[in-house]
């Protein structure tokens, strides 16, 4: 079985069902399944052929979803890319990835067509009613261009059906690149249906369900818990373009949708919206957490105001993505754990030669199961490293209590070492977030002559609040080679598109800032 299958064994189900809502266009499972078709059969007129990689430089919107199973079905491979990405960032991508056709939002549409690799560009509106616009560019282009609507009607000959193994490469996910440039991770068709039926299963989502798909559909994260978990589950996807707390608010109220699913800074948003209200969420019965760590401070602060448990749960985009979930209806909770594994995947904390460590103590984590996936696009070295006897070396350094909860503590490479004694940043930032007037912060390690380094703390208040009333509520809470040295207070803190929090971005800076004063 692949989402292929899932979606035309669910549209003979219950083809009238509804698969999507986008603003007012509501699609039913039937719809979409011929949508795919149309699509697919659009991109082999086109010349698209089995195993050719198809970048997809969408926003949130139907496009996304309908190129994504088009090209799945046309047999290609898909290669989601964040359109809000610099040219050079975009164009690293699309020539590391031997992309040969991309489907892009129409603004991305005057650089591209410069692209001279690029042999089909299929231009999607930002908005529905602009596809007439984008007609209009493509007559004047010519060539190589086409627009979304006239590929899902190039009915010259009916879809040539391709035979899929679940081996087969289904996309190509590239990493944020926090070493080095992005790599490219080969997800097969068994690792996203896998991946996607067991998350559908443990989180319990029904054909009742409506999710709130805002999360960046180029994601994995988005990608399994919003798309496919619920496509195979026979559930109602509703899309909304982008994030603002407003929007979700009012969004959830109007169409009762039952489970949302965001990251930690979604739920800070939602928590500091003046206007949200209790009975404005009081449809959902679901919230799911994840892309990074949750604050306990934050999780406990949303369950308590709004009265909707947060299922946190972990992945990473090279296991398709999820590993572990808190399970949604136990009488277990663990504060601070991302729960336990999912079906049919193995969690293991390891020490430096790959041996298990004892319950509680702090280890790597290591990940096995169909959705690891198949190894990093060209880089069999960087595969090897990371990929050893079936097992996935995540890089995060992690704990397991004896009934098989699993807890972050932090990225090997973000640890730091006060003075010989090991500094987790993720306790530090625990710590600042139960201040009151602290909304986000990040913790990372500066160099220092005596104690080799020490901490260094980012912060954003909702308040004013001098570095002194901090450093001494730290003093309070964690032991002195924990406490920041100096606390910094920012409007913001760097985030990437899914408002994950960069600790990178800061060290480069102070790496810069450290480099003026040599």
């Amino acid at each position: 079985m692949n989402i292929l299958q899932n979606l035309t064994m669910k549209t003979q189900e219950d083809g009238e069902k509804t698969a999507y809502k986008y603003k007012d266009y509501i699609v039913s499972y039937k719809m979409l399944d011929e949508q795919a078709t149309k699509f697919a059969s659009g991109l082999q007129t086109l010349g698209v052929q089995k195993g050719e990689h198809v970048a997809l430089l969408l926003n949130n919107s139907y496009h996304f979803i309908v190129s994504l199973y088009g090209v799945l079905r046309a047999g290609a491979v898909a290669v989601p890319i964040n359109p809000l990405y610099t040219k050079s960032e975009i164009q690293y991508i699309l020539q590391d990835s031997d992309v040969k056709t991309v489907i892009s939002i129409n603004s991305l549409l005057n650089s591209l067509e410069r692209e001279p690799y690029l042999k089909n560009i299929i231009v999607c509106p930002t908005e529905k009613l602009a596809e007439a616009d984008s007609f209009h560019v493509s007559k004047r282009l010519k060539g190589k261009v086409h627009t979304f609507t006239e590929v899902l009607h190039l009915l010259e000959r009916t879809l040539l059906p391709i035979p899929i193994d679940g081996e087969d490469v289904a996309m190509i996910l590239y990493t944020s690149g926090t070493t080095g440039k992005p790599k490219g991770a080969m997800l097969t068709h068994t690792n996203i249906y896998s991946n996607a039926r067991d998350t559908s299963t443990y989180l319990n989502i029904a054909k009742s369900d409506r999710i709130i798909a805002v999360l960046p559909m180029f994601h994995v994260f988005c990608l399994t818990v919003c798309i496919n978990a619920p496509l195979i589950a026979g559930a109602t996807i509703l899309i909304l373009p982008k994030f603002s707390p407003s929007q979700v608010f009012s969004y959830i109220s109007t169409e009762k949708a039952t489970i949302f699913a965001g990251v930690p800074t979604m739920y800070n948003f939602l928590c500091q919206y003046e206007n949200g209200t209790r009975e404005a969420l009081e449809s959902l019965r679901l919230c799911v957490s994840g892309g990074s760590s949750m604050p306990g401070a934050l999780l406990r602060e949303f369950e308590e105001k709004f009265q909707i448990s947060i299922r946190e749960g972990y992945g990473l985009s090279e296991a398709s993505p999820v590993t572990c979930f808190n399970p949604p209806r136990s009488t277990i909770q663990k504060e601070g754990s991302v729960g336990v594994s999912i079906v049919n995947v193995e969690n293991k904390v390891v020490d430096g030669q790959g041996e298990e460590v004892p319950f509680g103590e702090i280890g790597e984590l290591i990940v096995k199961g169909p959705n690891v996936m198949k190894g990093y696009y060209k880089l069999e070295e960087e595969t090897r490293h990371i990929i050893k006897d079936g097992w996935l070396y995540t890089g995060d350094l992690a704990r397991m209590d004896e009934d098989g909860y699993i807890y972050i503590v932090d990225r090997k490479k973000d640890l730091i070492i006060v003075g010989g004694y090991n500094v987790y940043p993720r306790e530090v930032e625990e710590r600042l977030y139960e201040h009151e007037a602290v909304v986000e912060a990040a913790v990372i390690g500066e160099k220092d002559e005596t104690y080799g380094e020490v901490v260094k703390a980012y912060v954003v208040t909702k308040k004013v609040v001098s570095e002194e009333e901090i450093l001494g509520f730290c003093k309070t809470h964690l032991a002195p080679y924990k406490v920041p040295q100096n606390i910094v207070f920012l409007d913001e803190l760097p985030k990437n598109t899914t408002g994950k929090i960069l600790r990178r971005a800061l060290k480069k800076k102070l790496s810069e800032e450290e480099a003026t004063h040599l």
